[in-house]
């Protein structure tokens, strides 16, 4: 209240209405709703406790009375010379500049400064001295030592250069993440053929005794997981269960030793994805993680996994880190299916061949005149107050991923169904006004049956958007149709993708929306 004290708090404390209660009835006066701002005067209150507490212990008292999750900066005019952070349950790192020291809940925000970086784990605090370096301890008041570790970023990788958005840079730069994603872990020569990703071998007989495989995530990361349920169970033939993490951790789920639990999740930091699989750990199972940040609380606390190699995502709306997720997931299919005997050596070559041939395939996705078609489509359809996208098999998590980057960035309704649903209920909504998109590759084991889900749009007076193949002229009836390159069908998702992020790009820059920072959302969804 009197000004002295300043706190930048990423976070939720959960018992804010009674410590606000306790605040008020002490004669603090709250000039906000807040939480960040009782965490101020919580601190306050613990120094009026003892003449001459240090800034140090008053912030870790405070924090003691806190339930919650937060990543924190404290300063103080009191104490100029130091600056506290503290994490629990949120991200929370430290740059190590030269002269200089930087707290941040990302990687991309210190990269402009320096390289050099420390994690901080749960339950830790930084004390940063303007003259003495700093000191990293528990919350109990014990001394740490952590490992200082160089980012593989680059401050090219941060910067949108020629583009208007990140999220066009981001979507652009797909065939390279793919042959990042990738490299070192196919291993095609003349005698071999096989997918090597040493953060999985290690725990390869495990994986292969295990009943199930669980994977949790949210989001976008889901759509990705539901994709792996797929090729893992039509590839090697193992049982997959896939669970959104902010459900599954809190739905007394059945869990056992012999269970193996993959985690997905961009950041590495999801807060839900992280709570799922220290439930998961508790019971014994093996826990593996599939995440793009290096260092990040899921690859620190994960038994194992495998990074995606994406580079930096600034944009909120998840482009590249969807198809790094797909991808990796997809090979990890394959290394199975060729372990179970599944697949013959002969059939895993040709698949691996064919993931091979998939960013030169993207480039094309991705040509010029392509972009021009896309943005044609857009401006017929941004004034659409909803949209359906529908799929089968492996392209229907693609349609719930395209009308999510829809809904993201556009602010328009969409919803994603099976094409098979789409008589159980959603059918009552088309009429002229209802932009349908039809993933329809022939490729497509029900090709004909998405063909009639198509006849019946057109037969209501509802226009269809196809995603098919080159060379595919049975869809002409369609208002719009949108050919990629012919691939196998397991990998059809990470051409047919491609598309729906620009349409929803082109769609949500046409109305003027924030595109790399919708409204009410956050690129990591740190808490509950």
């Amino acid at each position: 209240m009197d000004g002295t004290l300043a706190v930048v708090h990423n976070g939720i404390i959960e018992n804010f209405t009674a410590l606000r209660s306790e605040l008020q009835r002490k004669g603090y006066t709250l000039r906000s709703d807040t939480d960040t701002e009782l965490i101020a005067h919580l601190i306050t209150e613990c120094r009026k406790q003892r003449a001459g507490m240090s800034l140090e212990e008053a912030v870790r008292q405070a924090l003691t009375q806190v339930h919650g999750a937060y990543g924190l900066a404290v300063i103080s005019s009191e104490e100029p010379d130091l600056l506290i952070g503290a994490r629990k349950g949120s991200p929370l790192i430290l740059g190590i500049g030269e002269g200089e020291y930087i707290i941040a809940s990302d990687a991309a925000a210190v990269i402009e400064r320096t390289k050099h970086v420390s994690y901080l784990s749960d339950g830790e605090m930084v004390l940063i001295s303007r003259h003495g370096g700093y000191q990293i301890k528990s919350l109990e008041n014990v001394q740490l030592c952590r490992e200082v570790v160089e980012l593989e970023l680059t401050l090219h990788e941060i910067q949108k250069g020629a583009h208007k958005h990140f999220m066009l840079k981001e979507i652009l730069e797909q065939p390279e993440v793919l042959e990042n994603c990738m490299r070192g872990r196919m291993l095609l020569t003349d005698a071999e053929a096989t997918v090597k990703m040493d953060g999985l071998i290690t725990h390869l007989p495990r994986i292969l005794s295990a009943k199930r495989l669980i994977i949790v995530a949210c989001g976008t990361s889901w759509h990705a997981a539901l994709l792996g349920e797929y090729l893992i169970e039509t590839l090697a033939r193992i049982p997959v269960e896939v669970e959104y993490a902010s459900e599954f951790r809190y739905r007394r789920p059945i869990l056992r030793d012999d269970d193996v639990m993959i985690a997905i999740s961009q950041s590495g930091e999801t807060a839900d994805t992280l709570a799922a699989m220290g439930l998961a750990k508790k019971h014994g199972c093996l826990c593996l993680g599939v995440c793009n940040t290096v260092g990040s609380t899921l690859a620190r606390e994960s038994d194992a996994g495998v990074y995606l190699h994406a580079g930096p995502e600034i944009g909120v709306a998840s482009t590249k880190a969807f198809s790094a997720q797909v991808l990796t997931l997809a090979m990890v299919a394959l290394r199975l299916a060729s372990e179970t005997g599944e697949l013959s050596a002969a059939e895993v070559r040709a698949k691996l061949e064919a993931v091979r041939a998939l960013p030169a395939l993207m480039r094309r996705v991705l040509e010029a005149p392509r972009l021009a078609e896309y943005l044609q489509t857009a401006k017929t359809f941004r004034y659409a107050s909803n949209f359906l996208y529908l799929g089968r098999g492996f392209n229907f998590p693609v349609a719930l991923e395209g009308a999510l980057k829809l809904k993201e960035i556009s602010y328009i309704h969409a919803e994603g169904y099976p094409a098979a649903e789409m008589k159980h209920g959603p059918i009552a909504l088309i009429d002229e006004f209802m932009p349908v998109v039809v993933i329809a590759p022939r490729s497509d084991p029900n090709y004909e049956k998405l063909q009639s889900n198509i006849e019946e749009v057109l037969a209501r007076n509802g226009s269809v958007i196809a995603i098919t193949e080159e060379g595919n002229d049975d869809l002409d009836r369609c208002d719009y149709v949108v050919k990629v390159p012919t691939t196998e069908e397991f990998l059809m998702p990470l051409l047919a993708v491609v598309p729906l992020q620009l349409l929803a790009y082109y769609i949500a820059d046409l109305r003027r929306c924030n595109v790399d920072q919708p409204r009410n959302l956050a690129k990591s969804v740190t808490v509950e």
